[in-house]
């Protein structure tokens, strides 16, 4: 059975790294906010499960998700195995985001970085083959490009885009047909005033700007090069990251439904710590959304 996410989640590093306590009290309160899924990052390896089981054990019903569990840095047997302990102790709660990463970050790793997505595929096979599997409905692949996300419909739940405008959520809902999973992840900020917005969103972008994998989807999405360089133009930065008030920001993730997701990741950008004073004002926007 596939995990409910509901329309609307969090995704944030917050939710990982940081004080345990906190960090329960928080996905607690999320919970009780009407979010429908806690997504956290998984790219630099370590102990993934160990970290979605801090935020199920904290809550009762939200979903939790990896945005993503990095292939490279995990032994698909392995991954299988805590797969199975986690979904046994907390049923229908658990989403298994897998990605490809990075060429700059699979380096680290001493590893080569080659054949991205035959990669993927003989990654999914093992789960497959594991006892016990892990189930396609309890797994989606991070994916942007058209091979990608067509391998996400074919062998799990679906896709978790990530860093994509809602024109990509057009392209990405034709390339995967009507029936899969299409999740994706939206930067925002609640700032009104345009330069510290901007800034805010720059700060973030800067790494992004440097992995190929995001800037050939940007240029393939309508950016031009130009768009990208200098830490990105305005109408780069505005059109991955929503900034102003609620309602402006609430008006951006229905955009992606109405592009045809199924659920959006609220990625709350802010210097450091908790963001829940943010959290707390989107709800009552964001769950005024409609699918």
């Amino acid at each position: 059975m596939a995990p409910a996410l509901g329309t609307f989640g969090v995704w944030g590093g917050q939710l990982r790294f940081g004080d345990p306590g906190e960090i329960a009290e928080a996905a607690a309160e999320l919970e009780q906010l009407g979010y429908g899924a806690l997504w956290f990052p998984g790219g630099a390896g370590g102990d993934v499960f160990g970290a979605a089981r801090h935020l199920l054990s904290a809550t009762e019903r939200v979903t939790v998700a990896t945005g993503i569990l990095n292939l490279w840095a995990h032994d698909p047997d392995e991954v299988a195995a805590e797969h199975a302990r986690l979904t046994a102790d907390h049923p229908d709660r658990f989403l298994l985001g897998i990605g490809i990463s990075h060429s700059l970050l699979v380096e680290r790793l001493n590893q080569s970085y080659e054949r991205p997505l035959a990669r993927t595929a003989a990654y999914l096979d093992r789960l497959d083959e594991a006892s016990p599997p892990v189930p396609r409905a309890e797994r989606a692949l991070a994916a942007l490009g058209p091979k990608m996300l067509r391998l996400a419909a074919e062998r799990t739940a679906g896709a978790h885009p990530y860093l994509v405008p809602p024109e990509h959520t057009a392209v990405a809902r034709a390339t995967l047909g009507a029936g899969p999973l299409l999740a994706p992840e939206q930067k925002v900020v609640l700032e009104r005033d345009p330069a510290r917005a901007r800034a805010t969103a720059r700060a973030s972008l800067a790494m992004y700007l440097q992995l190929p994998n995001y800037t050939n989807n940007l240029l393939r999405t309508g950016f031009t090069p130009e768009d990208l360089a200098d830490g990105g133009s305005d109408r780069l930065v505005d059109g991955i990251v929503a900034w102003g008030d609620d309602t402006t920001i609430a008006a951006r993730v229905q955009d992606h439904l109405d592009a045809g997701a199924d659920h959006v990741c609220v990625q709350v950008l802010q210097a450091e710590g908790l963001p829940l004073p943010a959290w707390r004002e989107l709800a009552p926007a964001l769950g005024g959304l409609r699918a």
